[in-house]
């Protein structure tokens, strides 16, 4: 199962099936549980790597250094994926990467849209699903930039208090929230 909203899901799979085949391990950058990476992870018994964070880098053991390669979760943004490429280039010297980007930059492009937003408003609502990694990075991007994110499934889960005093409300959405969920939410902080 895998939430095709980037067309490139498919490529990562034909990628990892050629790295695969070309006797490579390969390290997935993603989340864990997330089921793009479930899937892919599947797809190569035992051949998959998952790592999260720099510092999962620093704790991965290979067998062959030299025959590795990497990939990442498509729903991930250039930057939450640059440091973590960076550090497995550094560690790995002879690590090779995806033959075409493997990052979604509609995911990309709402978050620097969010980073653009959140100092403008008083508050974000995004509108996406709570397993949804990239609607819960947009939350968090909101967040770090000090302004106080929500996420929402549905228009009546907006909860009034959210907004109450506020002068600006900024809304994005996930790469998978479907329109019509959006323009309810609208409507709904509208009617508030």
């Amino acid at each position: 199962v895998f939430d095709a909203t980037c067309p490139l899901v498919t490529k990562v799979h034909v990628e990892i099936a050629k790295m695969h085949a070309e006797g490579r391990a390969i390290v997935m950058i993603g989340h864990a549980g997330h089921p793009e990476v479930e899937g892919t992870m599947g797809q190569c018994e035992g051949g998959v790597h998952l790592v999260e964070t720099v510092d999962d880098v620093a704790k991965l053991v290979v067998r062959d250094p030299a025959r590795l390669a990497y990939v990442t979760q498509t729903t991930l943004s250039v930057d939450d994926a640059a440091l973590i490429v960076a550090a497995l280039k550094q560690r790995f010297p002879a690590i090779t990467g995806p033959k075409k980007d493997d990052i979604c930059y509609a995911t990309q492009n709402r978050q620097d849209a969010v980073k653009f937003m959140a100092p403008a408003v008083d508050v974000v609502i995004v509108v996406g699903s709570p397993n949804s990694s990239n609607s819960n990075r947009l939350r968090e991007v909101a967040a770090l930039r000090g302004t106080p994110a929500y996420m929402v499934d549905r228009a009546d889960q907006l909860d009034p208090a959210w907004i109450a005093g506020k002068r600006r409300t900024g809304v994005t959405a996930g790469a998978s929230a479907p329109e019509v969920l959006v323009s309810e939410v609208i409507a709904r902080l509208k009617a508030l």
